[in-house]
């Protein structure tokens, strides 16, 4: 490692895990067409609520007879709605390994006080044993990507196709990087500033059609608010899954995500945006391999996340000064690399281990993601000679 400044920089310093980067090339006149002043409801409105539908179907590839709705509240309502709509009617599977599982754990058990709540949990870094779950006979609840761990299903094999029970998804830091199997989800959840670098505050719930058998057999037994509330008169409300919001969204941020998806249909849709992911946490990854003071979180390479790649100081002289001194330096790399404009919010989530945390999504260019290994390196060496000085 050099002390030397970099001569290359990230042409965009926007590693944030959420709100992520705008796609590459992103005006603020991308979103003149917004009906600003216009009633959502108006025909216009509900037109463009239809055409981020559609074009959510059609980037995802989801499944012809699953329902898709624009929730409020983000990611967290979309669960929200599912976790105290459709839970209670059977036993449920709690997975946790990340501080995002840990929240659903919580509203599960100490909110919703389901007595048949099975937790099975894994520390950050590892998946839980997925061969304890029993997806068929009971409901399960987990997160396919870990967003503060950067550990992520490899794939939804352990899942029963026979399942009597719903398995439902939390994948907002999944949806437009990895390939979801829609045969093995029943509820799928994301929000629109993570992989396609929308804004923030609206949420898309996906809906299978045993989900919606399920909203409409069952009645949980605590009461709903009326923005939980997916059914009336025993049916669904099919209004809210073709542009008839609960509550009233924002015309420009509805605006935005139809130009995040049509750029994503731009690129050749869902393959190309993995793909572009692949890149950038492989550009990060292998620099990982290659220095020995920083390595990822997660401990298996086949569960490894290619957006929210975590990464954990392991340089054995910082290590051995103990875990305020990690955390220390991790905090004073991230603080460099603001001040430099060379990388901005790469600091841990905060209830995660110490660390960095660098977003690969496909609205990162990888040669930026390259750029910024460098100077990784550099503002390690600058708090490493700090720690030297300081003996």
């Amino acid at each position: 490692m050099t002390t030397n400044v970099p001569a290359a920089r990230p042409a965009r310093a926007q590693f944030s895990s959420g709100p992520c980067a705008k796609r590459p090339g992103w005006t603020l006149e991308a979103l003149n067409d917004a009906p600003l002043g216009r009633s959502h409801r108006a025909k216009v409105g509900k037109a463009k609520l239809k055409l981020a539908i559609d074009l959510t179907r059609e980037v995802l590839n989801v499944p012809a007879d699953y329902r898709i709705g624009i929730v409020p509240a983000s990611d967290t309502g979309a669960v929200e709605m599912a976790l105290w709509s459709m839970l209670g009617a059977r036993g449920v599977d709690m997975l946790a390994w990340e501080s995002f599982g840990e929240g659903w754990v919580t509203d599960v058990v100490k909110q919703l006080k389901l007595t048949d709540a099975r937790v099975i949990k894994a520390p950050y870094g590892t998946l839980p044993n997925l061969a304890e779950v029993d997806t068929r006979t009971r409901d399960v609840v987990f997160t396919w990507n870990g967003t503060t761990s950067g550990v992520r299903v490899p794939n939804a094999d352990w899942i029963a196709a026979d399942r009597e029970g719903l398995a439902i998804c939390d994948a907002t830091s999944a949806a437009f990087a990895q390939d979801l199997d829609w045969q093995k989800l029943d509820v799928v959840t994301f929000s629109w500033q993570k992989v396609l670098g929308g804004e923030a505050a609206h949420g898309m719930l996906i809906l299978s059609p045993r989900a919606v058998a399920r909203l409409e057999s069952y009645t949980p037994a605590w009461p709903l608010p009326k923005i939980f509330r997916m059914t009336k008169g025993g049916k669904l409300i099919e209004g809210i899954f073709q542009g008839e919001t609960i509550n009233t969204p924002s015309m420009l941020c509805v605006e935005d995500y139809i130009d995040a998806l049509q750029w994503a249909k731009s690129l050749g849709g869902l393959k190309a945006l993995v793909a572009k992911a692949d890149a950038n946490a492989k550009a990060l990854l292998d620099w990982v391999e290659a220095s020995p003071w920083i390595a990822n979180l997660a401990e298996d390479p086949a569960t490894a996340s290619n957006t929210s790649v975590c990464l954990k100081i392991v340089d054995p002289e910082v290590v051995m000064k103990g875990p305020e001194t990690v955390a220390a330096v991790a905090k004073g790399i991230a603080a460099a690399l603001e001040k430099e404009g060379v990388a901005y919010d790469i600091g841990a989530y905060r209830d995660a281990p110490p660390g960095l945390r660098i977003w690969c999504g496909a609205t990162v260019e990888t040669d930026d993601v390259k750029a910024l290994t460098a100077w990784l390196d550099w503002a390690f060496a600058a708090e490493k000679a700090k720690l030297a000085a300081a003996a």
